[in-house]
């Protein structure tokens, strides 16, 4: 019976593999914002589809703007990725835009500058579906250079939009003034107003920030801080002085600071949001008045954000041995960065603290594995770098010692990416490794578990060339007892190896529909701790990509009691706009089943039926933070809780953060 009772699951298996995509991508778990972290951010604000809150226009430097949906209200702001309205704007002509009326035709359009200036496009849609259309030669006659940054109002108090560009070439501030019309624009250079000099890259942002009916202007810059702009007199006066006061002490610790205001929280007030060169945004809420501002950092709202700066390549491992994954990662600067989880085994929660890495830094580039090579309970580290040497580094229980003797005739000829694992199943520690050209390599632990001496394999992996900057993470992916290669590489791709009888050969279907960013890094791990490995991606712009695996991980009997059957599990958790509560069954629950949500007090908050397309094995329903009226409910602990035929089955908790 139960032989064929493992037949049959057997063949579920197999034909989910030959089948169906058996991945959900799940960012949220390492960006509780659902904000995107791009290199370079450069967020603007404006209201893109008419319903009276203020949605995101992100510039980047890698691609063009991003369109962040606010989902929340004009008081209790939400983002998230939204329609792709910038599709059609080429990122040659836009490392960030901004939205005006220009034409005044009551619909917003885009402004953009980027490598090929300044470019108009207009809005042919409506106020609440924007379609951009290029006007080419808009902007004719200008002389703005490569990267000009734009901003629109009206400082003339003419009833027409003024344009102010900031200069990457030597950081000055100009203010077009429109000798057009409302509805037809006209900028010469014969017509402009010096602000300022700010150094390189300005990034000017238009504001009436102390409340006087005219145009003040803050710009960010290629170092520290901001700075402002003030205009004083009548509305016609061009005397714009520099005050230094007014945003002392922000965008300190970041570079290529660049501020978009706008007022988030409904009070009539400018807030300050600016971007970086890393990526991750800064958000501080004005608490003062209209005229006169206090600022107060806000970390909830684009909080959450793992970003390394850049050449983000994660591994994993219990590194303070609590019982869950920890993440750590290299950096394109070369240090290490570490995430301590906080949550559990279930739903990670991350916390950077690099202080007990810092001791380890090389060339540029760098890709950290862990392991306890020496058996004494402490994780060590190797480094690989742009280099393509491996860097051994002794963990004493109080930091890491670097021991230059140790892998020192390792030269992989140009960026190494190594892993720890016991590929022989000898239970001592083996290398795995990738390097710039694309290769494989194989060094196999020759001593003990507790005296390591690596030798190299030569052609273990047959003629595996990934093409350029392979990554290999290594995991029994399909659950045959047999160790899985999945590599990473220059152009995005993620792809599959497996060991038949002696030979490596690729296999697309098992990562079918996963593709990664540039320089895609791939790390194997159990997260949602449900028994198989998921997938997590570094990538060239320093963030993570996230994976859920859901391939069917069944008993071979069924007579045998299931544990962890309809286990519950959320992500992202905390959350800030909305979370996915799943769990696994192996039956149609639909009609049968629900989630009810309990706020700490006992009461019932909010059901949640199962909807026609959650389907076994794993089922899902989202909630969104809000009440069974709609109303969204305050920040806090809530348990979530799993009924199926009027029996509860499992009980969990989540924290909802604003």
């Amino acid at each position: 019976m139960k032989k064929n009772v493992f037949c049959i699951v057997f063949f579920i298996v197999f034909t989910s593999l030959l089948s169906a995509q058996p991945w959900l991508q799940h960012d949220e778990i390492f960006n509780s914002s659902g904000v995107p972290s791009v290199s370079f951010s450069q967020p603007r604000f404006a209201d893109l589809d008419a319903d009276g809150d203020q949605d995101m226009i992100l510039g980047n430097i890698n691609d063009g703007p991003v369109y962040v949906e606010n989902c929340g209200t004009p008081a209790d702001p939400a983002f998230s990725p939204g329609a792709e309205i910038f599709s059609g704007v080429s990122s040659l002509d836009a490392e960030m835009g901004v939205c005006a009326d220009l034409d005044n035709d009551g619909d917003l359009d885009l402004i953009t500058g980027g490598y090929t200036g300044l470019n108009f496009y207009e809005n042919i849609g409506t106020i609440y579906v924007p379609v951009f259309q290029k006007i080419n030669n808009f902007f004719f006659g200008l002389n703005p250079g490569q990267n000009p940054i734009p901003d629109l109002a009206d400082v003339d108090d003419d009833n027409d939009l003024d344009m102010v560009v900031g200069f990457s070439e030597d950081g000055g501030v100009k203010i077009y003034i429109n000798g057009g019309t409302p509805a037809s624009a006209l900028f010469s250079e014969g017509s402009t107003i010096a602000i300022g000099d700010v150094g390189l890259y300005a990034y000017p942002n238009f504001c009436d920030l102390d409340d006087d009916g005219d145009q003040d202007i803050i710009v960010g810059r290629d170092v520290h801080g901001f700075v402002y702009y003030q205009k004083n007199g009548n509305p016609q006066s061009e005397n714009w002085v520099e005050n230094s006061t007014v945003f002392a002490g922000l965008g300190n610790t970041t570079y290529w600071n660049s501020p978009g205001l706008a007022d988030l929280t409904d009070d009539s007030t400018f807030d300050l949001i600016f971007g970086t060169a890393e990526g991750p945004l800064h958000y501080y809420e004005n608490s003062g008045t209209p005229s006169i501002p206090a600022w107060q950092e806000n970390t909830i709202l684009f909080g959450g954000v793992l970003d390394v700066g850049g050449a983000s390549n994660p591994f994993f491992y219990d590194f303070d041995g609590d019982g869950d994954y920890d993440l750590a990662s290299g950096s394109q600067l070369g240090d290490i960065k570490y995430f301590e989880n906080v949550g559990t085994a279930y739903s990670p929660v991350w916390e950077e603290d690099n202080s007990y890495f810092a001791s380890i830094d090389h060339s540029i580039y760098s890709a950290v594995t862990l392991g306890d090579v020496d058996n004494d309970g402490l994780a060590d580290a190797i480094v690989g770098d742009l280099s393509g040497h491996f860097y051994f580094h002794r963990n004493m229980g109080d930091g890491f010692v670097f021991e230059s003797d140790v892998l020192s005739f390792v030269d992989l000829g140009g960026w190494s990416a190594p892993r720890l694992v016991d590929m022989d199943n000898d239970n001592d520690l083996d290398i795995v490794a990738g390097n710039e050209d694309g290769n494989l390599f194989y060094y196999e632990n020759q001593g003990t578990p507790s005296l390591a001496e690596w030798v190299e394999v030569s052609g273990y992996f047959g003629s595996i060339d990934v093409g350029s900057d392979c990554a290999p993470t290594v995991g029994d992916l399909t659950i045959n007892n047999n160790l899985d290669v999945i590599t990473g590489d220059l152009f995005h791709e993620i792809q599959f190896f497996e060991n038949i009888e002696g030979t490596w050969t690729e296999n697309p279907i098992p990562v079918s529909g996963i593709t990664g960013g540039q320089n895609a890094t791939p790390a194997l791990v159990d997260l949602d701790n449900d028994g198989d490995l998921d997938m997590a991606i570094g990538n060239y712009d320093g963030t993570f990509n996230y994976y859920i695996n859901l391939y069917i991980v069944v008993s071979t009997d069924p007579d045998e009691q299931q544990n962890n059957s309809f286990k519950l599990n959320n992500f992202p958790n905390p959350f800030s706009r909305s979370t996915t509560i799943s769990f696994y069954g192996t039956t149609n629950l639909q009609k049968c089943s629900q989630i009810n949500i309990y706020n700490v007090r006992g009461q019932l908050v909010r059901e949640l039926r199962l909807s026609a397309s959650s389907l076994p094995p794993l089922y899902s329903v989202t909630w969104d933070g809000k009440n069974q009226s709609g109303e969204a409910v305050k920040p806090g602990i809530y348990f979530y809780k799993l009924v199926i035929d009027g029996t509860t089955k499992d009980v969990e908790k989540c924290l909802l953060v604003r």
